[in-house]
């Protein structure tokens, strides 16, 4: 169905080049991103007072890498997480129309096509914390399965001479957002098996043509391309995920946005607590990274983000950080710890925008 080694080498041959760099300065950067990914773990733990279960986060390894390394990293994830979903696929594509053209076009094109999607994403992601990470010889990952931190280093240094800002400082603000993300793993052992569990339901419910899901990302390679199908506009169509939703997987995708909407919105919360301790220019960092995200870009990007559901991952960080400013001060911060205690007190997508509801179902129920 995909051709990954395909994909990989699409991806490095298109992928942007970085801001200039020499060699010693380059050795400097990644020193630096290292040490505050490592001194991020203590402001993190105080901050939220959320303890490592089982192991401690440095057993998790750091991973600075360039935009090649990234896409690597990301297709090794997708390859193990898409498995079922494909071999899915795999069986119906030899009973259907589409299934024989996707045939006969084969893992080649496909392979170049999704290349074609990752370079475009390569230049835009300065971190991430990988949950689901395959070991391999060149992408290490920890040897009980908790996932993996990386630091993309051009990403980073391009957007901190963008934004005109203190270049340590925003390199510490970006671990500090990333060390959050590992802590939650390491430090809610229940949380990895359930996100993947909700994964896997979401795509066993998968009912989606093959032909289909190929056409949805040749239009995305189209418009990296450069053209645009004859009449579309900026706000047609619909993200790649929202195009194999069945009602079953409705349901699962808004308990994944809640989960996720909390994930990333209490990663912005503690970045931006912790800031003004030990990052002096954060409120500059994040009133012009705020800006940033604002303007957007062109026509093309926001066509891409849309079909990619890029748009869905911002409105994420805002929802959620509210969520969790909300809650912190109605009920402090061990109040809010409540949310990891089961996948029963994870807040409902309805909640995210209600964080009230929450409060009175978390706490004010059981506290009676």
């Amino acid at each position: 169905m995909v051709d990954w080694n395909l994909a990989v080498a699409t991806a490095t041959r298109l992928v942007r080049p970085g801001p200039e760099v020499g060699r010693d300065e380059a050795r400097e950067i990644v020193a630096e991103l290292r040490g505050h990914a490592m001194a991020s773990e203590d402001h993190v733990r105080a901050y939220t007072r959320m303890v490592p279960d089982g192991h401690d986060p440095v057993d998790t390894p750091v991973l600075v890498v360039d935009r090649p390394g990234w896409v690597k990293a990301n297709v090794a994830g997708f390859r193990e997480l898409l498995a079922p979903l494909f071999a899915k696929m795999r069986e119906r594509r030899s009973g259907s129309a589409g299934g024989a053209v996707l045939g006969a076009v084969g893992g080649k094109v496909t392979g170049v096509e999704l290349g074609m999607l990752l370079s475009f994403m390569s230049s835009r992601v300065l971190g991430q914390y990988e949950t689901f990470a395959p070991a391999s010889r060149d992408l290490p990952a920890a040897a009980d399965g908790a996932g993996r931190l990386l630091l993309v280093a051009p990403n980073i240094v391009h957007v901190e001479r963008e934004l005109d800002v203190d270049p340590h400082d925003f390199r510490l603000w970006v671990a500090l957002h990333e060390e959050t993300h590992r802590t939650q793993f390491t430090g809610v052992p229940w949380l990895r098996d359930h996100l993947q569990g909700e994964i896997q339901s979401f795509l066993e419910e998968t009912d989606v043509d093959p032909m289909t899901l190929l056409e949805r990302l040749r239009e995305a390679a189209q418009s990296l391309a450069g053209g645009r199908p004859e009449g579309e506009r900026d706000d047609d169509g619909h993200s790649i995920v929202e195009l194999v939703q069945t009602p079953g997987q409705r349901e699962v995708l808004s308990r994944l946005t809640a989960v996720m909407s909390l994930l990333e919105g209490h990663a912005d919360y503690v970045m931006d607590g912790v800031g003004p301790q030990v990052v002096p220019t954060v409120a500059e960092i994040r009133e012009k990274f705020q800006q940033r995200r604002a303007r957007g870009a062109g026509r093309l990007d926001m066509a891409l983000r849309k079909l990619l559901g890029l748009d869905a991952k911002l409105r994420q960080y805002r929802d959620g950080e509210r969520f969790v400013r909300a809650v912190v001060e109605e009920v402090g911060m061990d109040g809010f710890n409540r949310v990891w205690t089961s996948p029963n007190t994870l807040p409902t997508k309805a909640e995210i925008a209600k964080p009230a509801d929450w409060v009175a179902r978390v706490h004010r129920k059981a506290d009676t």
